[in-house]
């Protein structure tokens, strides 16, 4: 199956999967946000298929926020709405998508020895939430 995406979906697609690495980097700063953020990047920039393709870049000129509430005001709706939009046109890379943020985001949370941090713990379940809210 083919998707078709336009260039507000694939903004739409980078804002939410980056933005879930950024919530994840904002989460863990005192697990190191540098590594943090390294690690969830190098798996989204693995992925592969349409989506692959897609968040080979991060989003440019996107505005995040001063905050994480404001960050995460913007990324947790686009998570669910990459979902949804993508399960519109091909169910295979919705479930794609989700599993490369969810990659991601364990990729990062990971990125100190052991369980995550209560933060990091609770900014996954968030995402993970508006990923399945789809």
């Amino acid at each position: 199956m083919s998707i078709t995406l336009t260039d507000q979906d694939k903004l739409t697609l980078r804002l939410a999967a980056w933005g879930a690495v950024s919530l994840m980097s904002a989460a863990g700063i005192a697990e190191s946000a540098h590594k943090v953020a390294t690690h969830g990047s190098i798996a989204l920039t693995s992925a592969t298929g349409p989506v692959g393709h897609v968040l080979s870049k991060a989003p440019k000129g996107v505005k995040y926020g001063k905050t994480v509430a404001e960050l995460a005001d913007q990324v947790l709706p686009a998570l669910t709405a990459s979902v949804s939009l993508l399960k519109q046109q091909d169910p295979a890379e919705a479930d794609n998508f989700r599993g490369t943020v969810t990659v991601a985001i364990e990729a990062a949370a990971r990125t100190h020895q052991g369980q995550p941090s209560p933060t990091m713990a609770e900014m996954i379940r968030k995402i993970t939430e508006a990923l399945d809210a789809a």
